[in-house]
């Protein structure tokens, strides 16, 4: 079951919302207020949520449409509060302050994953930090000037002879005028920089790490807007980079400055808003995660979960390896809020129900925490809460866990993880046992596409240009597991026009059944049907490994190279020549066209449904009026509910078929490529004499096929054993044992055909040269006997070649 369903994003929508109402009635969410500002996103959501819906519609996502879910209804609502309650309970979530990215722009913590990091150029200030009642100082060094004022120690490693003297003693802050230890920490490098380090725990996690160590207070210097705040003194109210200026400029004055120079660094960036993230301490609700992705990483590594492509594997490990309790805590308004109620006394009430009390004391004044939880937090319980998980229904039951995952490879951790890691806390079981990770689509440029940065392509703008089964075809065929694919209107156009050709394939098999007569007595196989019956039984196996492997995109390329070439090129034009010949011949070649195009429609299903289907509805019709009813007799209604053909073991018949056309192929494209070298016109028709040895019985059968094929003569097609004279003024094409002569007398050029001889006998000749210094070394000896003997099977063909085309030169 394919339950459909989105998550509320909230992020991204609340930054949506945000902007649209700046644009449209200039106002700010806080003056607009939370209860009408969710209103309004709730009235986005329908706009936006019924949009994606209509584009899977449109794809052909064969979804359980009337189960619809979405996190923020009342069913994933309940199950978010009981999964909070369950973990709050078993103390695995907590309130606590820790230094967190703060996005100044969104308001909002963002998680360690949301933030990306550029390279970048900026600036690197060296500064003089001075010893507390002496003239001498220590250098420090810093890209963020501004952060002095929340500097709670200067550190310098034990070692470094340098600043030994001044471990214990206390610095200056600049300006400020505040008092700090000099302390000593083993994590500082005596390399790096000037060897000593500012401290400013509130606002860098290294810092904050050497602040637990040593027991130094954390200051905070910023607020939500990343002004500076009443830490900053003289500096409050200051934009962040207005206070380095202008400390800096006073830093200056004071003589504290030693230089700055240019430095390349890597800078924080929100991934939502793309401004500069500050790392800030900050009061937020966590899960303690260490014993849920023990679980996560277990599954995975015992196999109970594979993942594909395996690749993916160690990047999961080394994330849930390196794993840091997950902050679970957002200051935005549109999402699941969290369930936790505060009295005067601050006493916490958690429970499933709103409560009308504090659960400590009784009070009656209580008010719910203002934050929402992370998206992910409800989108992690998806595989079981949109089958009515916390209760035990028959849906619960029968269909979890599921199968197969299908996702994004960027939304690993965010998603797939926490999906395992809330799996098993919650139900015991994993999820499910394959997660198969496909690329992202980026434009034709090769960027992402996404909503803020606007470069989404339309799915239904393409859609309503090429057909939908086009898009699905580009975007199966065109990608590889795990691997990013750039789509472009131009690959959607060539595969509108594979959808055309099996449009007009169909309308042919179609009026081949129509033209049957009735009582139509089957005729023998022909070399043709066999062939193309062996070729479709090839592609349904490799078509079967394919799809075990997960390699889509390549199982649809075959079943397109073997309706565009096997079937329209080559079988269909056979088949024109044996309906227009009537009887029993016809009937056999009707019969044959309708269950292979039959079963290349179910191959075919699956990536392009709408032509499909539609093409087989009216192959159905046409059988069931025809006498080839027998055909279709177990069909269903619809092709989207019949069988998927399922691959059959050789039957022995089929090698020696498939080599016998292979070498009429090989004919029918040398006399082509002659052909179209020598500008003959394809109305045309061309006499043709045939040396076939071993082969002319094969070739005499098979002789108006090669005609028709080939634009030949039919009367002037001569097929003997061996030619007791060779054609005068004929070009001669050597194809394995076969010499092929053409009469082309008035039509080309001798020295070019002597010149296009000479090189083919070069070639010829170098292979034999190659292949007799392989059989003459080592190879011969250590290779399999099987190797050794094709290798020598191609030397002698070379030879034979050889022979032909000296004997042509003279």
């Amino acid at each position: 079951m394919w339950v459909p369903g989105s998550d509320h994003a909230g992020i991204a929508t609340q930054l949506m919302v945000e902007r649209d109402l700046l644009k449209t009635e200039e106002i700010t969410r806080e003056e607009f207020g939370r209860e009408k500002f969710i209103a309004r996103t709730w009235e986005w959501k329908k706009k936006y949520g019924g949009m994606i819906y209509n584009q899977i519609r449109r794809l052909g996502a064969s979804c359980d449409w009337d189960r619809e879910r979405f996190t923020l209804d009342e069913g994933l609502s309940r199950a978010v509060r009981e999964a909070f309650v369950r973990l709050y309970e078993k103390g695995l979530i907590y309130r606590g302050p820790r230094l967190i990215n703060w996005s100044p722009g969104l308001k909002t913590a963002v998680s360690d994953l949301e933030v990306e990091y550029t390279e970048e150029n900026a600036n690197l200030y060296y500064f003089k930090y001075m010893i507390a009642g002496s003239d001498e100082f220590i250098p420090v060094a810093t890209i963020r000037p501004e952060t002095i004022l929340g500097d709670t120690a200067v550190a310098v490693h034990p070692e470094d002879e340098r600043f030994k003297k001044f471990i214990g003693k206390k610095a200056i802050v600049p300006i400020l005028g505040r008092e700090i230890p000099v302390i000593a920490d083993e994590y500082v490098s005596m390399d790096f920089g000037t060897g000593a380090l500012k401290i400013t725990p509130g606002h860098d996690p290294n810092d904050y790490a050497i602040a637990q160590r040593h027991n130094l207070p954390i200051i905070s210097m910023l607020d939500k807007e990343a002004k500076i705040n009443e830490n900053g003194g003289q500096y409050k109210g200051q934009d962040r980079f207005e206070a380095r200026k202008n400390l800096w400029a006073d830093m200056k004055a004071a003589g504290l400055v030693i230089k700055t120079e240019p430095y390349r660094t890597t800078i924080p960036r929100s991934q939502r808003g793309g401004e500069i993230v500050e790392p800030m301490i900050s009061e937020q609700w966590f899960v303690k995660i260490e014993t849920l992705a023990n679980a996560g990483l277990d599954v995975v590594r015992d196999g109970r979960i594979k993942i594909v492509p395996e690749r993916f594997e160690k990047t999961y490990f080394n994330w849930l390896e390196n794993i840091k309790d997950w902050c679970i805590s957002r200051q935005l308004w549109w999402g699941h809020r969290i369930p936790v109620w505060y009295c005067p006394e601050n006493h916490m009430t958690v429970t499933r129900e709103d409560p009308t009390q504090c659960a400590t004391c009784g009070s009656k004044e209580i008010h719910q925490d203002e934050d929402v939880l992370d998206t992910w937090f409800s989108s992690g319980l998806w595989p079981f809460s949109t089958l009515g998980w916390p209760e035990q229904t028959p849906d619960l039951k029968y269909f979890y866990p599921t199968s197969y995952m299908e996702t994004g490879y960027d939304i690993l951790f965010f998603w797939v993880a926490r999906m395992i890691m809330t799996g098993l806390e919650f139900t015991e079981v994993p999820p499910f046992h394959t997660v198969y990770l496909h690329g992202l689509v980026r434009d034709e440029h090769g960027h992402k596409m996404s909503k803020t940065k606007g470069n989404v392509l339309d799915p239904l703008i393409v859609i309503d240009e090429f057909g939908t089964d086009a898009l699905r075809f580009t975007m199966l065929v065109g990608s590889t597991p795990g691997n990013d694919t750039n789509v472009g209107v131009k690959k959607v156009e060539a595969n509108r026009n594979f959808a055309n050709k099996i449009w007009n394939a169909g309308r042919f098999v179609i009026s081949a059944i129509d033209g049957l007569q009735p009582g139509s007595e089957l005729g023998e196989y022909t070399l043709a049907d066999s062939w193309i019956w062996a070729r479709l039984q090839g592609l349904v196996r490799d078509v079967e490994r394919q799809f075990q492997n997960f390699q889509y995109g390549q199982a649809g390329q075959q079943i397109y190279d073997f309706i565009w070439s096997d079937f329209a090129d080559w079988y269909v034009e056979i088949a024109k020549q044996e309906l227009a010949e009537g009887g029993a011949r016809a009937a056999r070649a009707a019969d044959t066209l309708a269950r292979v195009f039959d079963m290349s429609l179910r191959l075919l299903h699956p990536f392009t449904p709408f032509v499909t289907e539609e093409i087989w509805g009216h192959l159905h019709s046409a059988l069931r009026e025809s006498p080839l009813n027998e055909i279709c007799k177990d069909w269903p209604n619809a092709l989207i509910v019949a069988k998927f053909p399922e691959p059959r073991d050789p039957e022995g018949w089929e090698e020696s078929k498939l080599a016998e056309f292979a070498l009429i192929q090989d004919i029918v494209r040398s006399i082509r490529n002659l052909r179209a070298e020598k500008n003959v016109a394809p109305s045309k028709k061309i006499a043709v004499s045939i040396s076939a040895g071993a082969k002319a019985d094969l070739l005499k059968d098979q002789s108006k096929a090669i005609a028709s094929l080939a634009g030949l003569d039919l009367s002037l097609l001569n097929i003997q054993t061996s030619l007791t004279e060779k054609p005068k003024d004929a070009v001669a094409l050597v194809i394995g044992s076969v010499e092929v002569y053409i009469p082309l007398a008035g039509m080309i050029d001798l020295a070019d055909e002597k010149a296009r001889l000479e090189k083919e006998l070069k070639e010829a000749e170098s292979h034999i040269q190659r292949l007799e210094n392989l059989l003459g070394g080592d190879f011969a000896n250590k290779a399999p006997a099987a190797l050794v003997a094709k290798e020598r099977e191609k030397l002698n063909a070379y030879k034979d070649t050889a022979e032909k085309i000296k004997a042509q030169l003279k």
